[in-house]
């Protein structure tokens, strides 16, 4: 007997972890696999959820790793983890994917830890005693979408502002104010990155400030201005005044005139 293990399994405090997977049965068998485990490896499974939304308001209550699919809907794996690298002493991810062998490979260059379904006994094991927290550059280089929420670091939370509710972005110094028709929101982002992002659910209407291109409802002079060249939008629902820089005046332009017809 290694009294030695034994010594190290007793003196380890029990990992809490969170099983996030959008099917019943895969949340069940995950959950089965580390009831089995529960002697060798001490743990409390603190949460079962669906998505990646649920999964990071459950990981602020307190986990040490995240068992996340990746194919979910609402939100899915790859931008909760994005999204939980925002956190303070944000959870370990150990991805859960049915991918082909080659997208794995993608997986293991980054050295990013992954279970394949169905999961077996021993690859999960191995998995835990090898998690390491993710780093940006590791989550950078993983595949994308657009994502479907942005995330706000605010006393000590983090909050996830849906992309559908926001109306604009704009620049600020190093922060970018999110408006959204209930309140302003900063995030530490780049126009540029979210203007690639959501090819073309926004538009550049100056260089400091992306606005939604189908709230776009009016195009006009700037009658308060003394430069009969300045050109203002207006967005449906909203009393701003937004200002067109004259790089940007044809594509608003043109973008208003579909918008009216």
């Amino acid at each position: 007997m290694n009294t030695t293990a034994t010594a190290d399994t007793a003196a380890r405090p029990p990992l809490r972890i969170i099983i996030a997977d959008d099917e019943p049965p895969a949340r069940r068998r995950l959950f089965d696999l580390l009831d089995e485990m529960e002697e060798s490896f001490p743990h409390r499974v603190v949460a079962e959820v669906e998505n990646g939304k649920a999964a990071i308001e459950a990981a602020q209550r307190g986990a040490d790793v995240i068992l996340l699919d990746i194919n979910m809907p609402e939100m899915d794996g790859l931008e909760a983890a994005r999204h939980l690298l925002k956190m303070e002493n944000a959870p370990r991810v150990i991805f859960i994917t049915a991918y082909d062998q080659h997208a794995l490979e993608a997986f293991e260059v980054q050295a990013v830890d992954y279970l394949l379904k169905p999961v077996r006994r021993e690859r999960l094991i191995a998995a835990l005693e090898r998690a390491k927290p993710l780093t940006e550059a590791k989550i950078e280089a993983l595949p994308r979408g657009a994502r479907r929420f942005f995330s706000v670091s605010e006393r000590g939370k983090l909050l996830l502002v849906p992309a559908d509710d926001v109306i604009y972005f704009r620049a600020e110094q190093k922060y970018i104010t999110v408006l959204t028709a209930d309140r302003e929101f900063l995030i530490e982002d780049s126009l540029t990155k979210i203007d690639e992002e959501f090819g073309g659910r926004f538009i550049r209407i100056h260089r400091n400030c992306l606005a939604r291109a189908d709230l776009i409802e009016s195009f006009e002079r700037d009658v308060g201005s003394e430069d009969e060249t300045q050109w203002i939008v207006t967005l449906r629902g909203r009393d701003e005044r937004l200002l067109v820089s004259r790089r940007q005046h044809s594509e608003v332009r043109s973008l208003a005139k579909r918008v009216s017809e």
